[in-house]
């Protein structure tokens, strides 16, 4: 008897020649060996996935661009249901709509849309896939004029654990519509289409770019305290991130870069005040919205070794709190090639959704700050995982939550910090739409 006989599309078994490569996710510091891979083509290979997984017992992880930070859509001995190849994208001029599957990745829907002279709030990097962005809310260049990737989806497909395709939105499945927009990937089910109100046509977006090359700790922290009170009342038409890193090439550094949906003299203006930092480089330039998203994807490596994480920022910080946070980089972890902190502008239209209107709960913050490490020799990993969680524990002690989308194995009541007081009604609907915790994996909703 063939134990694999009712899995549909392409499987790929530990002993194929590609498995090697099928299994590796972004972060190549997470190497893990599932069991089965099933890459689906069509929306049946995915609810024969699903049932077959019930039939012999095996956990299932979800898999679209594979790139959880924590590798959660793969696993050791699990079934992979890789939607990758689900990449369709149908836009809908006279209605203001895009419709794309589970499986498209970033640059894909870019280029689709772009090409056509529309923006789209997604993410930087390339490769992630659109729906795990979403599913987590979702932050990019244009959140702050368009909101968060799920500010924007009008409707969802998803199959759940009988293997029946389920529509998703304000009328139907209403509950879990609104689980969706903030859940997190893994969840519920897999999402095969999604269907999202396209924003305006726009013909130039300004791409700006900020850097600081050899600056001290005092620099950073002057850099710190003129982003949170700039940050208050910025022109919601900006969004941009910000490291400021300590690197094996340069030493202590910032680099900044985002979106203005305005003019280059204006975005120059806005800007100006970075300039009191001696040496503070400003650039940018009017390009249309798919080269300016072309130009960032093209800076992202095809993959990397790292362990990184975000929290939500509500305060001002004082100068002993400014201070504290930029000395977390003042030194790297041995091996380490790249340590940073980063801030993500938060703020603009993200604010003007109710915490408590969509599963994502921290609409109010001001803006992310992310900390990690990249380093190449895997003999230094634990080392490296070890200096992130020695600056995690005093981070979280001046933070509010944890970004699911940035996500950290180590959270105890990973729950509440990932979804604040939203848990609970996450939970009931959890446990309608996936009685039988079909689709449960380190870190799900119990």
């Amino acid at each position: 008897m063939d134990i694999f006989q009712g899995l549909t599309g392409e499987i790929i078994l530990p002993n194929d020649p590609q498995y090697d490569t099928a299994r590796q996710e972004w972060n190549r510091a997470i190497q893990k060996f599932p069991s089965v891979i099933v890459y689906c083509s069509e929306y049946g290979d995915v609810s024969s996935a699903i049932l077959w997984a019930q039939k012999y017992c095996k956990d299932i992880r979800i898999r679209s661009g594979g790139h959880h930070y924590e590798g959660y859509s793969t696993g050791n001995g699990v079934l992979v249901i890789d939607i990758s190849r689900l990449n369709g994208v149908a836009i809908n001029e006279e209605e203001g709509t895009v419709t794309v599957q589970g499986g498209i990745q970033n640059k894909d829907l870019y280029q689709a849309v772009g090409s056509r002279g529309y923006p789209f709030p997604g993410g930087t990097c390339p490769t992630v896939g659109v729906s795990g962005f979403v599913l987590g809310a979702g932050w990019g260049f244009s959140s702050r004029l368009f909101g968060l990737g799920c500010d924007s989806l009008v409707e969802l497909e998803l199959i759940n654990y009988r293997g029946e395709i389920l529509k998703v939105n304000e009328t139907e499945n209403s509950d879990l519509f609104w689980a969706c927009k903030g859940a997190g990937g893994g969840n519920f089910g897999v999402v095969v289409s999604m269907t999202f109100k396209l924003p305006p046509k726009i013909e130039q977006v300004t791409l700006f770019e900020l850097y600081k090359p050899s600056a001290t700790t005092k620099e950073l922290g002057k850099f710190l305290r003129i982003w949170q009170k700039w940050l208050v009342n910025l022109d919601e038409r900006m969004c941009l991130n910000a490291s400021m890193y300590n690197a094996v090439s340069e030493g202590l550094a910032i680099f900044g870069r985002g979106f203005f949906y305005g003019t280059k003299e204006e975005a120059l203006k806005l800007l100006d005040v970075y300039r009191k930092i001696e040496g503070f480089q400003i650039n940018a330039k009017s390009l249309t919205f798919l080269e300016a998203v072309t130009e960032v994807q093209s800076t992202y490596p095809p993959y990397e070794k790292f362990k990184s994480t975000g929290r939500f920022v509500y305060k001002e910080y004082d100068r002993e709190e400014v201070e504290a946070i930029v000395n977390l980089v003042k030194k790297r972890a041995e091996g380490s090639v790249f340590a940073a902190l980063t801030v993500y502008a938060m703020g603009g239209q993200i604010r003007n959704v109710g915490k408590t209107e969509s599963a994502f709960y921290y609409r109010k913050a001001r803006y992310i700050l992310g900390i990690q490490s990249v380093w190449e020799d895997p003999a230094v990993a634990e080392e490296n995982r070890r200096w992130v969680e020695k600056r995690f524990r005093y981070l979280k002690t001046i933070t509010k939550g944890s970004f699911v989308n940035f996500p950290y194995s180590e959270l105890n009541d990973y729950e509440k910090e990932y979804f604040g007081r939203n848990v609970e009604r996450l939970q009931r609907i959890n446990q309608k739409y996936d009685p039988k915790r079909v689709f449960a994996f380190p870190q799900s909703i119990r």
